[in-house]
């Protein structure tokens, strides 16, 4: 295997002389006599072969060739830094990622704007949200493949944190044959109609989100393939009153009122897995979390 010509001192020095403006300032920086880092870059060129630095006038500008080596150079003294830091994290019990499952009628924004706090504090820790409903963020859940989820009903033997509720609300396009009488007394003329449903996730699901026992039906894996169909006119759904405010709003489409049933409302809870085998960016997360629900 052959050795490397350049050490990552020497590379660090020249970011520094580059980033500080020249060889003293990057010396004080440094709190190296400024002979050594000379010394130490002028080694570099010799050993690479490649001028990297030049003078004009009293500085120190880099040669096209460096400004490509200085590029590539922060690449592998960052990755470096972040693999240092991982040991010391492991040491300490961080988590080098953490999985998220997150229900899907669950607001990606409140999510983000968590994750926006948590990112500063997260020691690189990398993080995998999966989309999940129904049965299959319980399956996640009991089968502790997530580090944190946010559902509805938690599932047996485990105890959620309410968060906020959700609402979901019928609606159908504006020229469907159902926007012409938009509250609904009888739920049977409700039967011979196209209807759009979210596959439940769960690998051994019996049902799919919000039927209403119609026969004909369409499962799509999302709330928003399924705007996609409402919005040709096709169907009716139950979608979450966040994703569809816009187009209810304007006009784009229609809601509908059943008797029995103005709208949904289904609580969010979050559910820590298992409390035992917590560590602390998990734990750091659960209280980012609940903070930004008690705001």
């Amino acid at each position: 295997m052959n050795r490397a010509k350049s050490t990552l001192e020497q590379w660090r020095i020249l970011q520094a002389v580059v980033d500080q403006g020249g060889y003293a300032q990057a010396a004080a920086y440094l709190n190296k006599s400024q002979s050594s880092l000379n010394h130490a870059v002028a080694k570099l060129q010799q050993q690479l072969g490649t001028q990297i630095l030049t003078v004009e006038g009293r500085r120190s500008v880099l040669t096209p060739q460096g400004e490509v080596l200085l590029r590539r150079s922060r690449l592998l003294t960052q990755s470096v830094n972040e693999l240092e830091q991982l040991a010391t994290n492991l040491g300490q019990g961080w988590e080098p990622s953490l999985t998220i499952a997150r229900e899907i009628i669950y607001p990606m924004d409140d999510l983000v704007s968590i994750l926006n706090k948590f990112h500063p504090q997260s020691r690189g820790c990398r993080i995998n949200v999966i989309d999940s409903v129904l049965t299959g963020t319980h399956e996640l859940i009991n089968e502790q493949k997530a580090d944190i989820a946010i559902c509805s009903t938690p599932p047996k033997g485990h105890l959620g944190e309410a968060l906020q509720s959700s609402e979901l609300i019928l609606v159908c396009h504006p020229s469907h044959s159902l926007a012409a009488t938009p509250n609904i007394s009888d739920e049977k003329l409700l039967a011979n109609q196209l209807q759009i449903v979210i596959r439940d996730t769960g690998l051994n699901a019996k049902d799919e989100a919000g039927w209403l026992k119609s026969e004909q039906r369409w499962t799509v894996s999302n709330f928003y393939e399924a705007k996609r169909i409402l919005a040709s006119g096709l169907g009716f759904c139950w979608m979450p009153a966040f994703i569809v405010k816009d187009e209810v709003d304007n006009g784009n489409l229609t809601k509908l009122t059943l008797t029995s049933s103005r709208s949904r409302k289904v609580i969010l809870n979050l559910v820590v897995p298992n409390r035992d085998r917590q560590g602390p960016a998990a734990k750091l997360l659960e209280q980012l979390v609940l903070a930004h629900h008690q705001t």
